[in-house]
């Protein structure tokens, strides 16, 4: 079939268990492929990284009015350029920075830890789980709502919010969302009324969570407007969740499917570091992005015209044999490891500290459950979304 169908061959949900053989076709084509729709697909990692770092390229969607409202909707800063976006960065840090960061990070730590330990205690007696609905998705969702503060009873609530917001932001060919735009603009609607509330619950009133930091700040210059309030916590909770999820299923799954190294990872955990950073070059959880040209631009020789819907293979560019050797390879030994599992640039992925040793973590207590271990399913049954892309169950026998 011709290069020009790419990226309606990726986004098709027949080929999300294994996309990669469309990533070698696309960097076979050329640095820059035009679709048919009239955007531009790019999957060979020097071009993407030099377009990552590129402020002529934009992440700003193309319209800010929302295809169900006539009214014009701020994007939340990770859809934002500098200075803007610099701005918003800077000031949601803040909590995580000095004086907080060894407080806030040791805690969190300690916390996940915890975390990880319960649910694998809950899972000690049964002969088969689902991968992702008892470990990999409840895990992060419990970290981050225990960082911003959510009441334990009210945590379920944000399984259904991100669940929706998520497949809202999915990439593909040009097609009617208007109903999925709708049930991603509700559920941030709800979330982000949820968590502006329970902020103001707590205003003069510090409890030591994000959520009371940011509502409590001291200086009137730093503070968030209640619409930045709103979404900045929405994208701390996707940031935070779907990319975790994905990024500790798609390890289990790369690990049961290569038992030497799931045997090598059991001797020497030493190693689970280098092996994290290899399952986000090898198997990551975001495969696409979205960019515009602020102005006419070169890529390879090709001018992409100002306003072209870019679309940035990431995960076709972690697998390029110019940057990578055997780049089809899992090796937890890996040098040299500049990934593209969370980005690169200003626009590298929030929530990624959080995600590493959240991963960390999980599969570090997996580990020793995995031996005997083996898939129900394989391929197992994937989610729809193609930029986000990871198994929606993967079922195993312990």
């Amino acid at each position: 079939m011709a290069s020009e169908t790419l990226l309606a061959r990726i986004s098709d949900y027949a080929n999300r268990p294994d996309p990669y053989p469309l990533y070698a076709e696309l960097r076979e084509a050329g640095p820059v492929v035009r679709q048919a729709d009239g955007s531009c697909l790019i999957g060979t990692y020097h071009e993407i990284a030099a377009l990552l770092h590129d402020p002529r390229m934009s992440a700003e969607p193309r319209s800010r009015t929302d295809s169900s409202s006539e009214e014009t909707r701020r994007p939340p800063f990770l859809r934002l350029d500098d200075p803007e976006h610099h701005r918003l960065r800077t000031l949601t840090m803040r909590p995580f920075g000095p004086p907080h960061s060894p407080r806030r990070v040791d805690a969190m730590r300690g916390e996940i830890a915890h975390i990880t330990g319960e649910l694998i205690e809950a899972l000690r007696d049964r002969e088969q789980i689902d991968v992702v609905d008892d470990f990999a998705y409840p895990l992060p969702i419990t970290v981050i709502c225990r960082l911003m503060g959510v009441p334990r009873e009210d945590e379920a609530l944000f399984q259904g919010w991100t669940d929706v917001i998520v497949a809202s932001a999915d990439i593909g060919p040009e097609e009617d969302t208007t109903e999925r735009d709708k049930a991603g603009l509700q559920a941030r609607q709800e979330m982000g009324r949820y968590l502006v509330d329970l902020a103001e619950q707590r205003r003069g009133r510090p409890t030591g969570d994000m959520l009371s930091d940011f509502i409590n700040e001291p200086d009137p210059a730093l503070r968030l407007t209640v619409e930045e309030l709103a979404e900045t916590t929405i994208l701390l909770f996707i940031a935070g969740h779907e990319t975790t999820v994905n990024l500790i299923t798609n390890g289990v799954l790369t690990l049961l499917r290569r038992p030497e190294e799931l045997d090598r990872l059991r001797r020497e955990p030493g190693l689970l570091p280098r092996a994290v950073e290899e399952l986000l070059r090898y198997e990551p959880p975001v495969h696409m992005r979205e960019r515009i040209p602020l102005a006419d631009i070169d890529v390879a020789g090709t001018t992409i015209p100002e306003g072209t819907s870019v679309i940035l293979a990431l995960a076709s560019g972690s697998r390029d044999p110019k940057r990578f050797h055997e780049p089809d390879r899992f090796d937890p030994t890996r040098p040299d490891n500049e990934h593209f599992g969370f980005g690169s640039g200003i626009h590298l992925c929030y929530g990624a500290p959080l995600a590493r040793i959240e991963a960390e973590n999980a599969l570090g207590a997996l580990l020793p459950h995995l031996g005997t271990a083996r898939l129900v399913q394989d391929p197992p049954p994937y989610r729809q979304n193609a930029m986000l892309r990871g198994p929606r169950h993967l079922p195993i026998h312990l």
